[in-house]
């Protein structure tokens, strides 16, 4: 099976540089949401996301599964740190893990004909 990667989320600790930068590197389309926050669409059907403030410089991504309280269960037991438990936030249901060097990746629930 398959799992393709569904989001991005860059994050520093400015976040209008980040949103210029991108926009006029890659030909993204970056709107501002509100502050700290900006969604990111990119051209060619890669992966959406977001460009966010925040303390520290990241990048993560998301992955789709489909089935998350497996997928957490399966990444605990092969070293991954939870992050964030999974958590329905209305539009999207999505848990965090940190791989064994740290890295933060979004699990995100797969929901067949969710757009």
């Amino acid at each position: 099976m398959s799992h393709p990667i569904v989001h991005l989320d860059i994050a520093g600790p400015d976040e209008e540089p980040l949103r210029r930068f991108y926009s006029e590197l890659l030909g993204w389309e970056v709107r501002p949401m509100g502050p700290g926050y900006a969604l990111v669409t990119t051209p060619d059907g890669s992966p959406d996301g977001a460009i966010v403030e925040a303390e520290r410089s990241s990048v993560s991504f998301g992955v789709a599964v489909p089935d998350l309280p497996a997928a957490v269960a399966r990444a605990e037991a092969t070293g991954a740190e939870i992050v964030m438990p999974p958590t329905d936030n209305g539009w999207v249901n999505k848990a965090q893990i940190a791989d064994p060097a740290g890295n933060v990746v979004t699990l995100v629930e797969d929901r067949p004909g969710a757009d």
